[in-house]
């Protein structure tokens, strides 16, 4: 599918609206001043200019109001991304994608989102201020995660520090935990999609493919169709990033909460100030409590022994 955006002057964007006012159709999502349906195209224009053809006739109808701004995906070469390679124009495909956060932290959960993104909303989700969330403050990504929720199709799912370290006690690897959530939050998501299916789906590579589906050898239902793999996958398609920021505002939320419980706000990482925060807790609320806010086979843990 064609996906053409151009950015046009006001005067312009009364010209469309004039243009195709016979095709008009309500479209209720923010940022969009104007839609139209055409047979073969759709058309729809957001407050900041932005004016985007999606079908098989784009560039036909791209080409009666200015030159196109961009036509064509980003390569996963030019960011040095490394895994599957994608197909051409995915960037503007319907794309199912999942990332997760909280891996490193002593304190707090790992998080995993799963959120599709159709065609039809890749703009929309851009104009609610998607993009890479490394390059968006935590702060931003609590703002915006209320507006992606209601505009996209997802699941949140958070692993709480009790649970990890029982299944990490167990022998299960972080990785295969990630495996886990990421197939789990997939499975749900397309469950609430249906009878809508993705084009593709692409999960952030944090395992090779082989040993990510090694990991879920003994689950009953695998997400295995038309699934892509993908370092740096969150500049790749704004699915990935989506869901991104949705995991870090799940992560963030249950930190708040694990800070109240506290009494303190606990620390991001696993640095040596965690360490010290570690020591502090273990000498005021005791060994069993942090054990239960904190990724207890971490390294952080025999430092903080020590220090006490």
């Amino acid at each position: 599918m064609s996906n053409i955006v151009l950015t046009i002057s006001t005067n312009i964007q009364k010209e469309v609206m004039a243009y195709y006012a016979s095709n008009y159709i309500e479209r209720k999502a923010p940022g969009v001043i104007f839609a139209a349906k055409l047979p073969d195209t759709s058309i729809t224009m957001y407050k900041s200019g932005k004016l985007m053809f999606q079908g098989g006739g784009a560039e036909r109808e791209a080409a009666r109001w200015g030159i196109i701004e961009k036509t064509t995906s980003q390569k996963s070469s030019t960011i040095g991304a490394k895994g599957d390679t994608l197909p051409d124009q995915f960037a503007t495909m319907s794309v199912l994608g999942s990332d997760e956060t909280g891996t490193g932290d002593y304190f707090g959960p790992i998080t995993v989102a799963a959120v599709y993104v159709p065609a039809s909303k890749i703009e929309l989700i851009n104009e609610l201020g998607v993009k890479d969330s490394k390059m968006l403050t935590d702060d931003y990504m609590r703002k915006i995660a209320p507006d992606l929720r209601a505009a996209c199709v997802h699941s949140v799912l958070v692993l709480r520090n009790d649970k990890y370290n029982n299944l990490q006690a167990k022998g299960y690897s972080q990785g295969k935990m990630k495996a886990m959530m990421h197939n789990k939050a997939l499975q749900n998501t397309l469950v609430k999609m249906a009878p809508e299916k993705p084009e593709f789906i692409l999960i952030d590579q944090f395992a090779e493919r082989g040993v990510y589906y090694n990991y879920l050898k003994n689950e009953r239902e695998i997400v295995q169709e038309n699934v892509y793999f993908s370092t740096k996958a969150e500049q790749l398609h704004v699915a990935v990033a989506t869901a991104s920021i949705l995991a870090r505002a799940a992560f963030l939320k249950e930190m708040d909460r694990l800070s109240n419980i506290a009494g303190l706000e606990l620390m991001k990482g696993a640095s040596n100030k965690v360490d010290v925060q570690a020591a502090r807790i273990w000498r005021k609320q005791g060994e069993e409590f942090l054990r239960s806010i904190t990724k207890w086979h971490f390294a952080n843990t025999e430092k903080a022994r020590k220090m006490i």
